[in-house]
């Protein structure tokens, strides 16, 4: 019965000094721990944006030529960073990730159409140059028929400075400013490309000539703003995320369907997108459900708040 005793006294004093040992070594393990600074989570490097930049353009273009293929649809995208003092603009990842242009691109957007209505952003913007030279005087009713040419998209305005200034002027004027032209060609339709549109719409969008005038080029864009068919690119934007805004100009004539716009997040962040269209048995605004879903896949696609969170 001693022995037995003994021997339990034994196997617990070793119990409790293998315990004593394991406690110190846990001790001085978490010790060294404390002293040694975790290591955070890097935020991505260049490259690595870089290469999520070039898989997103990547998947945006294969979508892009998909849409193109039967040449009736010409789009172009071109993305134009956040807007200054915005939710988006101060996220350093996002900054860089939607770095001005650097997502832009296009699919049969050097093809010349039949512009519809969209031309008269180009007759907008031969106005503004005028004005700039003190060429063009904004009475009451010039404002006026401004007004209804963008809202409304009433063409008695437009057809009136196309019969006062000649086109002759005007393609010249978009010469200058490297969009495409002849627009305007007598007996024919108004014809131009979705990438003279976007490069329109940059201009506008980053108040550059013929936009500079900071009250005409506010007054453009409130004007797009309230435009009334808004079931093309606003509706395709609204549908991808609520609270878009869009301001636009949108184009009609047969079987054509055109809109071009500038599209603001609610977060900040913009972008230009343009889209023309034609056959497919388009009639009246048949063609702008077609547009609004390529609208809403665009911004999908590009927008997605994983593609920054994943970088972050």
């Amino acid at each position: 019965m001693i022995k037995y005793r003994i021997v339990v006294m034994a196997v617990a004093i070793v119990v409790l000094g293998l315990t004593g040992i394991f406690s110190v070594q846990a001790r001085q393990k978490n010790a060294a721990q404390a002293t040694v600074p975790q290591q955070a989570d890097k935020p991505a490097t260049s490259r690595q944006i870089t290469v999520q930049q070039r898989h997103v353009k990547k998947q945006l273009h294969t979508y892009f030529k998909k849409i193109t293929a039967d040449k009736t649809t010409s789009v172009s995208f071109y993305n134009l960073g956040a807007k200054a003092g915005s939710p988006a603009a101060k996220s350093d990842v996002a900054t860089k990730f939607y770095q001005r242009g650097k997502l832009a691109t296009s699919a049969n957007a050097h093809t010349p159409e039949v512009s519809a209505s969209t031309y008269k952003l180009f007759i907008a913007a031969y106005l503004f140059h005028l004005s700039s030279r003190d060429a063009y005087t904004w009475t009451p009713t010039n404002e006026d028929g401004f007004h209804r040419m963008i809202v409304n998209s009433a063409n008695d305005f437009p057809e009136g400075i196309l019969d006062t200034y000649g086109t002759a002027g005007i393609n010249e004027f978009l010469t200058s400013e490297n969009l495409y032209s002849p627009v305007f060609v007598a007996n024919q339709e108004a014809t131009t490309t979705a990438a003279s549109l976007s490069k329109l719409l940059v201009k506008l969008a980053r108040a550059e000539a013929p936009f500079g005038n900071d009250h005409n080029r506010k007054w453009l864009l409130s004007l797009m703003k309230q435009q009334v068919y808004r079931d093309g690119i606003p509706a395709g934007a609204a549908a991808a995320t609520k609270g878009t805004t869009v301001q636009d100009k949108v184009g009609w004539l047969a079987d054509t369907n055109n809109d071009a716009g500038i599209v603001t997040l609610p977060n900040g962040q913009r972008y230009v997108l343009v889209i023309m269209t034609h056959g497919h048995a388009q009639t009246g605004f048949s063609g702008f459900p077609r547009m609004a879903k390529i609208t809403k896949h665009v911004q999908k696609l590009v927008y997605n708040p994983k593609l920054v969170k994943n970088l972050e």
